[in-house]
């Protein structure tokens, strides 16, 4: 999954924080998120949990995607989260083994 473009999304705690990204390495970026690797909106209010994501074909489409995602209502981020991952279960350990 290495270095392919994506537009995540990562959560304090179900229905908590959210907040959205977009990367080329997905495993790496979610790596930098869980250890605080750099100060923060994510380390500031403890946003680690990869709740959703979506991979994309080129790095343009990734971030339109995500200018899109965030103009979005929170009650639409929310349905689009759990009609994916409907337990919120952090899926960063399963995207990196």
């Amino acid at each position: 999954m290495n270095k392919q473009p994506a537009v995540y999304i990562l959560a304090s705690k179900r229905h908590g924080v959210l907040y959205i990204g977009v990367t080329s390495d997905l495993v790496k970026r979610g790596w930098e998120h869980r250890n605080s690797v750099t100060r923060g909106f994510t380390a500031k209010y403890n946003v680690h949990s990869l709740v959703y994501f979506e991979l994309c074909d080129d790095m343009n489409t990734a971030i339109a995607r995500e200018k899109q995602l965030k103009k979005w209502r929170r009650a639409w981020k929310i349905e689009l989260i759990e009609e994916f991952n409907q337990n919120w279960h952090d899926l960063w350990p399963q995207i990196a083994a």
